[in-house]
């Protein structure tokens, strides 16, 4: 029996490895936070492992695990562990390139996705950076197509009206 939890512990192991980057920058986005989002994805990633036996049977761990994070995202204001409020603090950016750019746009990019609604963030996120279709989104948030382009239409209908899509592509066009 030994062998076996050490085989499963390799293989969750391995997938953690693979998946970490991806579905971290998914729960920053939603939560607008760097450490919220760590909290979040820990909270996903014990989830995921409690019922790593039955990954075999996943289409798509990766995809079974972002669905976790959007489901905990989801029910966020019901867990203790959301009771931290953030310091304001900026983080220190160590990516290469123009960090100075780049932070800019990731800070703008929070600063967007912080005046949605959650239900209109986590569409926007899974339909914009996480690449997923209508159907796809629609699945993982368990309602309907027409829930997502109305969420969507409605998300970008506030980014317009506050004038943050003009910021941002004035941004990005830098």
């Amino acid at each position: 029996m030994g062998d076996r939890d050490s085989e499963r512990d390799a293989g969750f192991a391995e997938f953690v490895r693979g998946a970490h980057a991806s579905l971290l920058r998914t729960a920053v986005l939603l939560t607008g936070d760097r450490h919220a989002a760590e909290d979040l994805l820990q909270a996903a990633l014990v989830r995921v492992y409690v019922r790593w036996n039955r990954s075999a049977g996943w289409e798509s761990p990766q995809a079974y695990a972002r669905k976790v994070v959007v489901n905990l995202f989801a029910t966020w204001r019901r867990r203790r562990w959301n009771s931290e409020v953030p310091s304001g603090a900026e983080h220190h950016v160590t990516d290469a390139g123009d960090m100075a750019d780049g932070a800019a746009r990731r800070l703008l990019v929070g600063r967007v996705l912080a005046a949605l609604p959650r239900a209109q963030r986590a569409v926007v996120v899974l339909r914009f950076y996480e690449d997923l279709s209508v159907e796809q989104t629609a699945e993982l948030l368990g309602c309907s197509p027409g829930t997502v382009k109305s969420r969507t239409n409605r998300a970008l209908e506030r980014l317009r009206a506050s004038g943050a899509l003009a910021e941002y592509a004035g941004r990005s066009a830098r």
